[in-house]
């Protein structure tokens, strides 16, 4: 009975610390605003997340929730990982708007490996979103509904960009859209 007890607790810990956790497909380099880098990369991106509970010190920041984020592309192209925090607003109910903000590492091109004036660097910058570096800001805004106590879903668009402050040079960036379901933990 001890053993069982003892087995219990790290489960018990870790419900009380893990949410949510999501999972998604988003339609990869939409045009939004710039369309000059749209065209290239192609292939949905399948993305998770782990939400964690906000601990108490954040609370002076309106209470946000850690979070770790991974987003494989389909076609071979720009994958990511990192960790946010996401802060979430409920309003007209089951409804509730969710800004966000992430530290990513992607494996997308950070800049043309030929050199500028060989015609294989054009080629490569047509078809590659070039970063500019090698971590970036994925900020995200999501509006959200739930479906039950424990689930729900999420349209969530998605900005990734080094915006000066991480890199120089090149900043094209990537915008994503995308649909993901959400669990509740513990509810």
């Amino acid at each position: 009975m001890l053993a069982g007890t003892v087995a219990a607790l790290p489960a018990t810990a870790n419900a009380q610390l893990l949410e949510e956790a999501r999972l998604g497909v988003f339609q990869h380099n939409i045009c939004v605003i710039d369309c000059k880098n749209a065209d290239k990369e192609d292939g949905p991106n399948l993305e998770g997340e782990l939400v964690l509970a906000s601990p108490q010190i954040l609370e002076f920041a309106l209470s946000p929730r850690p979070f770790i984020v991974g987003s494989v592309n389909t076609a071979g192209k720009t994958s990511y990982g990192g960790a946010g925090l996401a802060w979430q607003f409920g309003f007209a109910g089951d409804w509730h708007f969710e800004p966000a903000l992430a530290y990513v590492i992607h494996d997308g091109a950070v800049e043309s490996p030929f050199p500028q004036g060989d015609p294989r660097s054009d080629a490569f910058s047509q078809e590659n979103v070039l970063f500019g570096s090698e971590d970036l800001f994925r900020t995200s805004f999501s509006l959200g509904r739930d479906f039950g106590d424990n689930w729900g879903g999420q349209l969530t668009y998605e900005h990734l960009s080094h915006g000066q402050i991480l890199g120089d040079g090149r900043n094209q960036g990537i915008d994503n859209i995308g649909l993901r379901l959400f669990w509740r933990f513990g509810r």
